[in-house]
Order: C-alpha cells, then sequence, then structure tokens
C-alpha cells in the first residue's frame, strides 16, 4: 500500500478507547456497582442494542422539527431501528412485551452502553456505559424513591467515594407543573420550559442561559442558536423568581397550586422515610431539577459531585451529574394494553470514572504477571512446568513468547509491562533443581537476585507480591 493510501488512526469524535490503569478502574467500577445492585434485590436485564424506532420513542430531541436528531437510527427494510439512547425506553419495551411473566413488581438493574448524537466534551461522550436501577409496579412512590435515593448513596460510597463528595438533589415535577399551569402556559410548550429549567446549573449557562431558552432564542458562545419557548416577559419573570426559592416551607407559603402542593407532599412523604434510614443527611430538595427528557412526571433525582475535576488541557470543568433519574408513569402505557408506573436511576459510570480518575483515592488490584523467562528452548517444557504451578496458585503469569529473543530484550519486555518478577532459570538451575528469582521493582544497584529449591517456587514469590 502506498504512503497517500495509508490509513490514519483514529476515533470519531464523542468515542474513546479505555485501557490500562482507566480500564482497571472502571471494570472495578462495574463490579461494585453490579454487586450493590443485586444487594438491594435488583434482577439483572440485558436488551439488545437496537430497538424498532417507533417502540423506543423520541425523547431528546430539542428540535421539534427533527425529533430523532439526538439518536443514532438507521433503515432496516420495512422498519426504522434505533440505537438505544438509554435503558429505561428498552425496560418499557420489554416490560410492555412481558408483563404476564413478571411479578407485580418488578426490580430489574442493566449496565450496558448507550448512545446519543450530540455534542460531546467534558466527560460527555457519544457512547457510554450506564448503571440503571429501576422499580416498576404500583407501589409506595414514597417508599420506591426513598429505596433509590438510598442506593445512590450507597453505591457512590462504595465505589470509593466519601460522604462529603456528592450531594444527591431531588425534586419534583409537579412542583412546576403547577407554576406552568397557573402561568396559562400552553401544554406544547411545557416541555420546552422544562428542559429550559433544568440546564441551569450546566456549564455555561446559568440563570441567563435559562432566561434566553424561555424568551425566544439562546445564542450559544460557538453562535448556534436554540429556539426558545417564546414566554411573555410577565411569565419569564415568574419562573426566574421560582427558581431562587431553596426550601420547601417556603414553597408552601408562596405557591397554592393543587399540582404543586401535590409534589410538595410527595417530597414532604419522601424525606419521612428516607429518614428511616443511613443517608438522609446526603438528600436535599433543588426545585430547578426536573429532568430534560420528556417522560419524567414526578420525583426527580440529580447527583452532583463535590470537587473539582479537569479536561485533559488543564481546564477546570463541570461534567454535570453523574447519577440522574426519576418516576415515569406514562412510559410503558404508551404500549397497548399496559399502564404501570415505573421510577428508576441511572449512574452515568464513564462521568464517574472520568473523575474518579483524578482524585486517586481508590485502590487498584492491578498486579502485572510474574514472567517466565526462556534462556533455552532445549527447556521449554520445564518453563512452562514453572507456568503451571504458577497458574495452578492463582499467581497472574506469563511465559515470554519468543525463544529467539536475548534475556535482555525478555527483560526490557517485563519492564515495559510492569511485571514484578522474572523467573530466570537456565541450565544449571534445571540440573540443580533450583529456580532463580529476579526483583524487577527493587533498586538499582541492590542484590535484586535470589536462588532457592523448587519445591519453595510459591512461597518465595508471594514474598513479592
Amino acid at each position: 500500500m502506498s504512503e497517500k493510501n495509508k490509513l490514519i488512526p483514529g476515533l470519531p469524535s464523542g468515542f474513546e478507547d479505555r485501557w490500562n490503569k482507566t480500564l482497571i478502574l472502571k471494570k472495578r467500577l462495574l463490579k461494585v456497582i453490579e454487586n450493590n445492585f443485586i444487594r438491594y434485590g435488583f434482577d439483572p436485564l440485558e436488551t439488545p442494542s437496537f430497538e424498532i424506532a417507533e417502540n423506543i420513542g423520541s425523547f431528546l430531541a430539542e428540535d421539534d422539527n427533527n425529533p430523532m436528531s439526538d439518536v443514532f437510527s438507521f433503515n432496516d427494510g420495512e422498519k426504522n431501528i434505533t440505537l438505544r439512547y438509554d435503558l429505561s425506553s428498552p425496560l418499557a419495551r420489554f416490560v410492555a412485551q412481558n408483563n404476564q411473566e413478571l411479578p407485580s413488581i418488578y426490580k430489574r438493574y442493566a449496565i450496558q452502553n448507550v448512545f446519543r448524537n450530540e455534542k460531546s466534551g467534558n466527560a460527555r461522550f457519544r457512547e457510554f456505559t450506564q448503571a440503571d436501577c429501576d422499580i416498576v409496579g404500583n407501589v409506595n412512590p414514597a417508599q420506591a424513591n426513598a429505596e433509590l435515593c438510598n442506593l445512590v448513596a450507597s453505591t457512590l460510597i462504595e465505589c470509593g467515594l466519601k460522604k462529603d463528595q456528592f450531594t444527591i438533589n431531588v425534586s419534583n415535577r409537579k412542583i412546576i407543573q403547577g407554576l406552568i399551569q397557573d402561568l396559562k402556559i400552553p401544554a406544547n410548550k411545557e416541555i420546552k420550559v422544562m428542559r429550559a429549567i433544568d440546564k441551569l446549573d450546566k456549564p455555561d449557562f446559568g440563570i441567563k442561559g435559562v432566561e434566553d431558552l424561555l424568551k425566544k432564542e439562546r445564542k450559544d458562545k460557538s453562535g448556534a442558536i436554540t429556539k426558545g419557548a417564546d414566554l411573555n416577559d410577565d411569565q419569564v419573570s415568574k419562573i426566574l423568581n421560582f427558581l431562587k426559592i431553596k426550601d420547601l416551607k417556603k414553597l408552601k407559603q408562596d405557591f397554592k397550586n393543587p399540582i404543586t402542593l401535590e409534589g410538595i407532599k410527595e417530597l414532604e412523604d419522601l424525606f419521612e422515610v428516607l429518614d428511616f434510614g443511613n443517608y438522609s443527611e446526603l438528600v436535599k430538595t433543588n426545585f430547578t431539577i426536573v429532568r430534560g427528557l420528556a417522560y419524567y412526571d414526578g420525583f426527580c433525582i440529580e447527583t452532583n459531585l463535590n470537587f473539582k475535576t479537569t479536561n485533559n488541557k488543564g481546564k477546570e470543568i463541570d461534567i454535570g451529574s453523574v447519577c440522574s433519574g426519576g418516576q415515569y408513569n406514562k412510559l410503558i402505557s404508551r404500549f397497548k394494553g399496559v399502564d404501570i408506573p415505573g421510577t428508576g436511576v441511572s449512574i452515568g459510570v464513564d462521568r464517574l470514572l472520568f473523575a474518579m480518575s483524578q482524585i486517586n483515592q481508590v485502590q487498584l488490584d492491578d498486579q502485572k504477571p510474574v514472567i517466565v523467562c526462556v534462556m533455552d528452548e532445549k527447556y521449554l517444557k520445564n518453563y512452562y512446568e514453572i507456568l503451571d504451578i504458577l497458574r495452578k496458585n492463582n499467581i497472574n503469569s506469563e511465559i515470554f513468547l519468543d525463544s529467539k529473543k536475548n534475556l535482555g530484550k525478555q527483560l526490557t519486555y517485563a519492564n515495559k509491562r510492569g511485571c514484578p518478577i522474572a523467573v530466570i532459570c537456565g541450565e544449571n538451575e534445571f540440573k540443580d533443581s533450583k529456580i532463580t528469582l529476579k526483583n524487577l521493582l527493587g533498586i538499582k544497584g541492590e542484590d535484586n537476585q535470589i536462588t532457592f529449591s523448587k519445591e519453595n517456587l510459591v512461597n518465595e514469590i508471594k514474598k513479592f507480591i
């Protein structure tokens, strides 16, 4: 192949390779998260990456003229299919399809990748791993939602965060829905208002950005324009005043709409149940949280980290929520004959990974292998006998795979791998039933090599690892 035609290695924007310590940390987080989900009584579910487009719905896009713009969709003959953008929509389809076989209260967890065709950057990816827990069925909402709050708190602590490093913020969509009703905002503008409010704490937004989205339009730093809800000045002013309220008592004094009061009562009931557990002090009210997805209709939750993160250029960034979710009473009812409420939370594993990679407070079990060097090809059988002993004793180990390389090149390879120990045996060792070990992590200039009887191999190695 000519130089001109050679491929240039690279990835599309929003996609990322993960390896070495980053991937080891991710795998540890996934293991901890799954174990905690199981401990809370959730059962696993796995759904395909693709769903029929009309089943998965369009809840992401802010462009009414192009409702599927934020997802990856493809024509599949008679139907369009879409890569799942979250794990809740596939759950809704699954429950509707299998509800006769499921228990009356279905608690499921799913840990899978999702795909979003949106702008990437600042720990936002177009493919990322979500870890979801949902409770589907007719339940006491306060109990179910308190269970989810407790689950989020305990999971993040198990992952290695300290209690003061994150805050679980909760609200209820009904509170703002009552205000929208009082302000006589038409139903077709409701989701635009919700999405505008939901962006208050997002990077580069703030109160001015929300105000612009509630009015005619917002222009971002790049010059891109997002069409707003086109509310009048009085409506915008009252919504912005609402956003300044921080506690339930003040809310009850100022707002008397029945829907708003219903949302307030549901939050009060939630905190009553939370007081029975161990994490109530980590849960705070934040009435600006309404969740951007259209299918939420009650309880809302967003979990934010209380420490700063930086991008690969060293610039301080706000990565947003690492765990969010809420209540959806109508998502499953889109399917004929099924009307089952649900509530759930979703941990953004890769966003959490991005943040935790920077604070370096999780001890990783990154045990590199012992390397068995090949000094002489005629002893290859003997080297494999040593390798077998190590592996049978659960010692990570490998044999050098090119017997024609000299010892220096084998040790260079071992050092690059970070191997802690090299087994170096030649004719004299095999004749005397001895083993020689070289401590590759020892201090340079010191005697880092020992020779001993073959039967002591495992005990001697364990002194180093």
